[in-house]
């Protein structure tokens, strides 16, 4: 399986609401429940109605289209990471899942998932 690389810096706020939110952004994911409306943005375009920010999260996605049928590919990922004490901040679009390392863990998470078979590509 192919992991694409994301050569950008993202961010991950709680927000006010969603109106200064750049939803023409090329990345930009919005979660929202009864408690909180969550963010997540590239780092140079958090807006100024930030609650609370995380910097410093890099990104990476898989590779493709994923068909609903198919299981455990996220759960999978997430366990080779999770062997090696890297955390994950992880969302899922309709096409794909992307997961976001902090930037430290960033290089060490792409090469355990290497060694895992994984194909890393830019």
């Amino acid at each position: 399986m192919k992991i694409q690389r994301v050569h950008q810096d993202f961010s991950i706020c709680q927000v006010e609401d969603y109106s200064l939110v750049d939803l023409e952004s090329k990345y930009c994911f919005i979660e929202k429940t009864d408690e909180e409306k969550s963010l997540v943005c590239l780092t140079n375009e958090v807006p100024s109605n930030v609650i609370r920010r995380d910097d410093g999260w890099r990104a990476f996605c898989i590779q493709g289209i994923l068909e609903f049928s198919l299981i455990g590919i996220l759960s999978k990922i997430v366990s080779i990471l999770a062997d090696h004490h890297i955390s994950i901040y992880a969302v899922s679009t309709y096409n794909t899942d992307y997961i976001f390392l902090k930037k430290e863990n960033y290089q060490k998470g792409l090469e355990v998932l290497e060694a895992a078979s994984y194909q890393v590509i830019d």
